[in-house]
C-alpha cells in the first residue's frame, strides 16, 4: 500500500487505526517517527475531532463555526466506509525528543500524524514521573 509520495505504510498499524474508527476503541500505543517518541492512546477520528470540537465550542462566532465543521469532520470520518487510513489520532499525547522531558509536559494533547511518515509502533505506552 503504497502512497504518491513513496512512503508505505505499516498494514498492522492501518488495521488498528481502521478498527479504532469502525469501533470507536482506544489503545495504549508508542510511535516512532523521524527520531522522535511520540506516546499515547489511540482514538478513532470521531473522538479526535469531537474532543477537538469540544475545545472551541465556548469561544467567539469564529470559534463556534469551527467547533460544528469539526464536529461534522468527525462524524464524515465515523460514516465512511473507505478501507484505507491515512491518518491515524491520539490523545494525552506526550512526544519525546532525545533524552529531554516530554513535549508539551502536562495536559491532554490531542495529536494526529499521517500513517505513511511512522517509522515503527509498539503497544503500550511511556509513562513518567508526571502520570502518576
Amino acid at each position: 500500500m503504497g502512497n504518491r509520495s513513496g512512503h508505505n505504510k505499516d498494514n498492522i498499524l492501518e488495521f488498528l487505526v481502521q478498527a479504532a474508527n469502525k469501533h470507536d476503541f482506544n489503545l495504549d500505543i508508542t510511535l516512532n517517527v523521524k527520531g522522535a517518541v511520540i506516546t499515547g492512546t489511540l482514538v478513532s477520528a470521531k473522538e479526535y475531532f469531537s474532543t477537538l470540537s469540544a475545545t472551541l465550542e465556548d469561544g467567539n462566532d469564529i470559534a463556534q463555526k469551527l467547533s460544528e465543521q469539526l464536529d461534522q469532520a468527525g462524524e464524515t470520518a465515523q460514516n465512511n466506509d473507505e478501507t484505507e487510513a491515512n491518518f491515524l489520532h491520539m490523545k494525552d499525547t506526550k512526544v519525546y525528543c532525545g533524552d529531554s522531558k516530554p513535549t508539551p509536559s502536562k495536559g491532554e494533547i490531542l495529536w494526529r500524524g499521517k500513517l505513511s511518515e511512522i517509522d515503527g509502533f509498539f503497544l503500550g505506552r511511556i509513562l513518567d514521573g508526571s502520570d502518576e
